[in-house]
């Protein structure tokens, strides 16, 4: 009995060593990731610029996975475990898509989001792949097939009436943000000399939160100007020049978080939901 519990354990080790490594899902940071180095650095570059001007255009959310294998585990079954954690598409509108390439099992597959899968049903899915990304493929042009496929996929998706994405502040309305922000101070310390604090600071103020709004042309950014520059001027000036000095060194401090490091080059999903639509196949 012991040597054939013995047998039966190497036997069982023997098959988990045959089966080869567990493929960990990786976490997003990217829109492409490449465990294989398939892509080059300008292949993948290109292809991550391209998902990301389409995200800013259209709001969905696109990635591409790029992995070795994904045994044990059949596509089918791996790919909705990515979909469940990486969440890709935004929430309630569940507009996300993930290619997943699994380059030595020779397969491929699309995970199709909620909100997608009206404009890229199961057999559009499949005819993408079979009949645009397989000859890529099948010649080794494995960029030139993921960019074919997700080419198709982005036009299929640009014709689809979703919500338009939220606009976010760019780099450009923080620069205008801190420009209007020190003219608006100059202009106050001028203002106060003449019209006293609390009057030079409420025109300098309204006047900044007024040319906030025209030229950036989002409201809160515009209140918060005008806002500071009031604050400031008709609290922190107790005098001539030097309360300038002290005052303008104050919030100089506290505004080094505007220009400070660079953001993130992380990139997650928006919370949208997976339910298994999409499609598999094989080169």
């Amino acid at each position: 009995m012991l040597r054939f519990c013995f047998v039966l354990c190497l036997l069982c080790w023997c098959t988990l060593l045959q089966a080869g490594p567990y493929i960990e899902i990786p976490k997003l940071s990217d829109r492409v990731t490449d465990l294989t180095g398939t892509l080059t650095p300008d292949e993948k570059k290109a292809l991550e610029n391209k998902l990301a001007d389409f995200e800013a255009k259209k709001g969905s959310q696109i990635a591409v996975l790029i992995v070795p294998t994904t045994q044990p585990s059949e596509i089918e079954e791996f790919g909705i475990e990515v979909a469940d954690l990486w969440s890709l598409g935004r929430k309630g509108i569940d507009d996300g898509l993930i290619f997943i390439i699994s380059k030595d099992d020779r397969k491929q597959r699309f995970e199709v989001g909620r909100g997608l899968s009206g404009v890229i049903p199961d057999a559009v899915a499949k005819r993408i792949i079979a009949e645009i990304i397989t000859p890529y493929f099948q010649k080794g042009d494995f960029a030139g097939g993921i960019n074919a496929g997700i080419d198709k996929i982005i036009s299929l998706v640009d014709s689809e009436p979703l919500p338009a994405p939220k606009q976010k502040p760019t780099q450009n309305n923080e620069n205008g943000f801190i420009f209007l922000l020190f003219g608006g101070l100059f202009a106050g310390s001028l203002l106060s000399s003449t019209f006293g604090r609390v009057a030079g600071g409420l025109i300098a103020g309204v006047g900044s939160g007024l040319i906030a709004y025209w030229v950036l042309g989002f409201g809160i950014g515009a209140i918060l100007i005008g806002l500071i520059v009031f604050f400031l001027i008709s609290s922190r000036f107790s005098g001539g020049g030097g309360g300038w000095s002290n005052g303008g060194g104050g919030y100089y401090g506290g505004g080094g978080r505007w220009g400070g490091g660079g953001s993130s080059s992380s990139w997650s999903g928006g919370g949208g939901t997976f339910d298994g639509g999409g499609a598999s196949g094989s080169w």
